[in-house]
């Protein structure tokens, strides 16, 4: 699933492409909207809140997407080939004079009216790049539950809005705690530093190409997919294991020497006691 930077980055190339003008094509290729025709009405504004992109269109009427894990907005100029995919994975067509938005393999794609978007993406948090962040919202949401593991409560978008599966792996290392701590247990100065860390993380990519947070040419990420090469700051290995609530299972990162907290067993590959500083095998 992509994290807040991306979907910021690919709302603003949306924007970018459409704000203003007139669509003269419009497809959405899922059975509930097959007959739906918004040729003639401006773009007015695609707005990111969190992980979902908001078209918000003439007439009020939001076009409401998510890309979760395989989806993708492209935008081609009228000449161009589009390359995203397979004609069968298209899922939106929007298109103006001289430029066409297509939205490939998107699992959730839906027509609302605009003063209904709350009931797509009222539940979020506070986002993290959006104009509604509030660190101190973000905080007690995430500290509602302090027997939750870290690295969950900081993926659950309820909590805080835009952190994906790299961000959890990178904060949990730059807060010196590994992802099954329970968010509970982790020192309070360095909870209440947790959604500026958070905030100056994503703020700092979203202009990026290449997503970096170590601040280091070519060393882009501390931990994040880097099993189980040493750690750039122990040289410990880096190790790698799931993560998940039951629902879904994702790769999570963490070095063994700079975090403190519980761990997968190497052994068992299930969360165990609090590691070893001596320890230098992987987890796979």
């Amino acid at each position: 699933m992509p994290e807040g930077d991306t979907v910021w980055q690919s709302a603003r190339r949306l924007h970018d492409a459409l704000a203003g003008k007139v669509l003269t094509r419009s497809d959405l290729r899922v059975p509930k909207y097959a007959t739906t025709d918004l040729t003639g009405r401006r773009v007015l504004d695609v707005t990111p809140r969190g992980k979902h992109f908001l078209a918000r269109i003439e007439g009020g009427l939001t076009l409401h997407s998510h890309l979760r894990m395989d989806g993708s907005w492209r935008v081609y100029a009228d000449s161009r080939r589009w390359t995203g995919g397979p004609t069968h994975q298209i899922r939106a067509i929007l298109g103006t004079t001289d430029r066409t938005a297509v939205g490939y393999r998107l699992p959730v794609l839906e027509l609302l009216r605009t003063t209904d978007e709350d009931k797509a993406v009222g539940h979020l948090g506070p986002d993290l790049l959006g104009p509604d962040w509030d660190p101190e919202r973000a905080l007690v949401n995430l500290l509602q539950d302090p027997t939750r593991p870290l690295g969950e409560a900081l993926l659950d978008q309820r909590n805080l809005a835009g952190i994906g599966n790299i961000y959890k792996s990178e904060l949990c290392f730059l807060l010196g705690a590994t992802p099954w701590l329970p968010i509970g247990a982790l020192p309070a100065d360095r909870a209440a530093q947790l959604p500026a860390i958070a905030k100056k993380l994503l703020e700092a990519n979203r202009d990026r190409p290449v997503r970096n947070t170590t601040g280091r040419r070519g060393q882009d990420l501390f931990v994040y997919g880097r099993a189980p090469r040493p750690c750039l700051r122990c040289h410990t290995s880096i190790r790698s294991a799931d993560q998940g609530d039951g629902s879904r299972e994702r790769p999570t990162y963490w070095c063994p020497h700079c975090q403190t907290g519980p761990a997968p067993n190497p052994h068992r590959g299930a969360p165990g006691g609090t590691r070893s500083r001596t320890s230098r095998r992987t987890t796979n």
